[in-house]
């Protein structure tokens, strides 16, 4: 186990590695100039070539790539100034600075993650608790008319865009009807309450419409499971029913679901971007938005390298639960 893990992190460094430098790579060698654009910006269209040397300077633009790759890539594990016509310390994990409004990327993050995190925190253990429930439920009753419904409902619900459902809910719950309240976040150490008001529509539109697909999974995994012969067997000795579903096939049938869980919550905390961008709720996802935007390239970068260690860490946990889950995997 303890080499197994050794291994999956030093190839999780390799992959986080690699995503980084295609982030910078990409950066220069897209079309866009970032010098070119603030000097149009900040000189309200007139930019000489004399100011637009000096912001290439200030933003460390006329280096190489490699030299601003490892400079940026140093300061995340021991911090470094930054020369952007001030000299910004800025303390280790150094993300940059931000070129939009000259604030440490590191401190913005920690402004607009958490209301991310508790949109995926709620929302992300919900639909998987509602889908593997359900689902279950499904394939204990399969064929009847209460199976063929679930089915058939979480099908039509998968089939529509989901930024078209989080639109209609908001356009009709909340503007029309006015059966929910303002959407936004609120720290739920500062006022719980009004955490749970501003939070509980993007809560209720992303665990519902997630949700279908999961009992799907789970139902197929479920009917597999309980065609088994261990189950069979367990039946014939006179477990019940129900105990043969959610203690023994539940069991096995749920590795799956988990693993496509994981990877999913990890999309989710790198941030949910709809559902962010049409409730007005300020986190990761309208962050990257608004950076692209603003050609704000050290946002962009600090948002793809999270959502990159996001992603490799929600496969490494995953491999690992799998020994837990179920008796038969072991990790070598």
């Amino acid at each position: 186990m303890v080499g197994y893990i050794i291994r999956r992190l030093f190839s999780a460094f390799l992959v986080i590695l690699l995503t980084s430098m295609f982030v910078f790579g990409l950066f220069f060698l897209g079309p866009s100039n970032i010098a070119a654009t603030f000097c149009q910006q900040s000189a309200n269209g007139r930019c000489t070539q004399e100011r637009l040397a000096v912001i290439t300077k200030q933003f460390g633009l006329d280096q190489s790539v490699f030299s601003q790759y490892e400079e940026w890539a140093k300061g995340i594990f021991v911090g470094r100034k930054i020369q952007m016509g001030a000299t910004y310390d800025c303390p280790a994990p150094c993300l940059g600075i931000s070129y939009r409004d000259q604030t440490n990327v590191f401190d913005t993050l920690k402004k607009y993650y958490p209301a991310t995190l508790s949109i995926a925190l709620v929302a992300g253990f919900g639909y998987l608790f509602l889908g593997v429930l359900l689902g279950s439920l499904a394939a204990r009753w399969r064929g009847t008319a209460a199976d063929k419904s679930l089915v058939t409902v979480s099908l039509l619900i998968s089939s529509l865009p989901y930024y078209l459902v989080l639109l209609l809910a908001w356009i009709y719950l909340y503007a029309i009807k006015g059966w929910f309240p303002v959407p936004g976040y609120t720290s739920p150490f500062d006022n719980p309450w009004n955490w749970v008001k501003g939070m509980c529509l993007a809560w209720l539109i992303l665990g519902v419409t997630n949700s279908t697909q999961y009992a799907r999974f789970s139902r197929g995994y479920m009917v597999e499971a309980l065609g088994e012969d261990y189950v069979r067997s367990a039946t014939a000795k006179g477990v019940s029913r129900n105990m043969a579903v959610f203690k023994h096939a539940l069991r096995v049938a749920i590795v799956p679901v988990v693993t496509i869980f994981g990877l999913d919550f990890a999309t989710l905390l790198s941030g949910t971007v709809f559902t962010e961008k049409i409730l007005g709720i300020n986190g990761i996802g309208v962050l990257a938005i608004n950076s692209i935007t603003n050609f704000d390239f050290p946002i962009i970068a600090a948002t793809v390298l999270i959502a990159a260690v996001l992603i490799v860490v929600g496969n490494l946990v995953v491999d690992i639960l799998y020994s837990f889950l179920d008796p038969r995997v072991r990790l070598a």
